[in-house]
């Protein structure tokens, strides 16, 4: 099978539409839809993949501008699925096609579709809010984290979100700009009520949210952990090589982990992928993604 090549280009919203569309025109098993729109007016696309039920697996990424290489490993996870179902092909050893006629997988690989426009085309990709953009980043888009409106959608969840808006004012972060100021509220910004209002709705068995960099992955928040959480992160741990870890200051509370174990007592991870400084190299695709690719397959069965 020949793969879609992942790295011709950067993915930037042209890019990733492509490739979905050739994902979807390649394996009719892919379900696309569209869960919102950015404050741009860009789509927030998903696939969904199997059997659909309260034991369907959600995996999110490119959260934040700069981090979009986890948007490619999450189409090219979406690819392998494609041809699996399409096959019968296995996957890390596992006939993963057969578990799917069994529970599903629901895909969403750019929850922050404009900020990764400004990080890879710069401020007047913001629209109305370029001038914002320009300034506040001081010409440095491609290390922008945060949506359009210069909101980190990764502060702006509901889970400790006043104790973080605390901490960030400490930090001098008090207006908007290219990183972790969490907005006016908790889910101010449309990226993050897409998210939320799709967990809602599907009451997701557990969900991935992928980020870089550090090879690290991140479990616990709060007080109620759910039983089996530590132990699918050790085994997601070993199957990467990754690291088990925490986050610490500003990285603690109003993320998307944060909000899914608070709210829906179910569990959530956050992975770090790969190594370096964001953003990592497009070439790093190719070192990153098969030293994951088993981990993924074991996040969607446990």
């Amino acid at each position: 099978m020949k793969y879609i090549r992942l790295t011709d280009k950067f993915p930037d919203q042209n890019q990733r539409n492509e490739i979905l569309r050739v994902l979807c025109e390649r394996y009719p098993e892919i379900q696309r839809g569209t869960l919102s729109k950015s404050l741009c007016g860009r789509s927030l696309e998903y696939l969904q993949l199997g059997e659909q039920s309260s034991q369907t697996v959600l995996f999110a990424g490119a959260f934040h501008g700069m981090e979009w290489m986890t948007s490619l490993i999450l189409l090219r996870f979406a690819e392998r699925l494609g041809e699996a179902l399409h096959t019968g092909n296995r996957i890390a050893d596992v006939d993963i096609g057969a578990f799917l006629r069994r529970r599903g997988i629901v895909i969403v690989p750019c929850v922050n579709p404009d900020g990764v426009e400004i990080s890879l085309h710069g401020s007047v990709a913001a629209g109305c809010y370029q001038e914002l953009v320009y300034h506040s980043s001081k010409g440095d888009t491609d290390h922008w984290q945060a949506n359009a409106r210069g909101v980190d959608i990764n502060h702006n969840f509901n889970a400790g979100w006043e104790a973080l808006h605390r901490l960030e004012q400490k930090s001098g972060i008090v207006s908007a700009g290219p990183t972790r100021y969490g907005g006016s509220r908790p889910e101010s910004e449309p990226e993050t009520r897409a998210i939320t209002r799709l967990c809602r709705q599907k009451n997701f068995r557990h969900a991935l949210a992928f980020h870089s960099q550090g090879e690290e992955i991140y479990w616990h928040y709060g007080e109620n952990m759910p039983d089996r959480a530590l132990l699918m992160a050790q085994v997601m741990a070993t199957s990467s090589g990754y690291a088990i870890s925490s986050p610490e200051g500003l990285a603690i509370g109003g993320g998307f982990k944060d909000w899914f174990i608070t709210e829906l007592r179910r569990p959530a991870f956050t992975i770090e992928v790969g190594l370096g400084k964001n953003p990592l190299p497009i070439q790093n695709f190719y070192q990153i993604y098969p030293r994951l690719e088993e981990m993924l397959i074991l996040s969607a069965i446990m």
